[in-house]
């Protein structure tokens, strides 16, 4: 009788190997009778690279999966702009809407973690302010959305003056997808990191342990960046496809005119609608995940996150019927 024995993980490599990286993450498997020994096969699970070392540089892991994240939000902001007839896609206003929130959220997301922590800040202010660790994700948001809400404001009015309005509930719209895909793909660089985004210990067959990373563990837990950018590239693709416009026929058959034909092809869903499905998703999808987060809880009982997670949900429920009502009424 054959069973597989526990998974063991380690972050050594062999002497004189050159085949993995350093802090290689590794599981163990035997398949064994249950009484006598047998050689190990050894399968890589994930290389854990806080950083990586070019010449005398040494860049980090998780910034290097932040522009990926800003490239990818990019690229799908910029089509779902297109194909909404807000912007073209060499407009520039995708740029915009992407770097202007991004930078915003870097600040505010390290003036909220300073400012948790007062006393600690104002002990070497410096070294804190300008240290590459130490960024809070509830401050991002903040300051990311602010922004990107100003950004969008500011494009709705310059297409009025155009004679092209734009619902800013539209613009929202295009952005959904863009962020949830691109927080999905920074979440890998918190993998790659190590850096204290993992949840609490598990038996689970692929629980991962972080030796060598930012805010190390030598105990299996979960590992809920992976969980996290899963349920971020679901979301995303959803609201895609949630978002992509409807072949509707207009309300006379026997009307022919180019009008009719181009709203036929053209309609979308209502304005605000794919926003608030965003709302409520990422909301659920953070709101579970921190359950096996190891975040301090704070408010009853839940964390910073979740009571934003919360929060979020509650705000997108609330502009759904919004959105309905409106619809039904006009």
């Amino acid at each position: 009788m054959y069973h597989y024995s526990p998974v063991i993980l380690y972050h050594t490599t062999p002497p004189r190997s050159y085949w993995f990286p350093q802090g290689t993450i590794i599981l163990q498997f035997t398949r064994r009778p249950s009484l006598l020994p047998a050689p190990r096969n050894d399968v890589i699970l994930s290389p854990m690279i806080p950083f990586l070392h070019v010449g005398g540089f040494a860049i980090p892991t998780f910034g290097l999966m932040v522009a990926c994240a800003m490239l990818a939000a990019y690229f799908l902001l910029r089509a779902d702009l297109a194909r909404r007839g807000i912007a073209a896609k060499d407009s520039g206003e995708a740029e915009a809407l992407i770097s202007f929130p991004c930078l915003a959220g870097f600040v505010g997301a390290k003036l909220y973690h300073l400012l948790e922590s007062p006393a600690e800040f104002f002990a070497d202010p410096l070294h804190l302010l300008f240290s590459p660790y130490g960024f809070a994700w509830f401050g991002g948001l903040l300051a990311g959305f602010a922004a990107f809400a100003f950004v969008a404001w500011r494009i709705t009015r310059h297409n009025a003056a155009a004679g092209h309005p734009v619902s800013l509930l539209a613009i929202f719209d295009a952005g959904s997808p863009a962020a949830t895909l691109g927080y999905g793909v920074g979440r890998i660089g918190c993998l790659l990191s190590g850096d204290g985004d993992y949840g609490i210990p598990t038996s689970l067959p692929w629980g991962m342990s972080f030796p060598n990373g930012l805010v190390p563990t030598v105990e299996r837990v979960h590992p809920t960046p992976l969980y996290e950018f899963i349920a971020a590239c679901a979301i995303a693709w959803w609201l895609w496809r949630m978002g992509a416009p409807n072949d509707r026929k207009p309300s006379n058959p026997e009307s022919t005119s180019s009008l009719g034909k181009q709203l036929s092809t053209t309609y979308h869903k209502r304005p605000g609608e794919v926003f608030a499905a965003y709302l409520i998703l990422t909301g659920a999808a953070r709101f579970l995940v921190e359950f096996i987060r190891i975040n301090p809880r704070s408010f009853l009982g839940m964390s910073n996150a979740q009571t934003a997670a919360a929060a979020s949900m509650i705000a997108g429920i609330i502009l759904w019927r919004w959105t309905s009502r409106r619809n039904v009424s006009t």
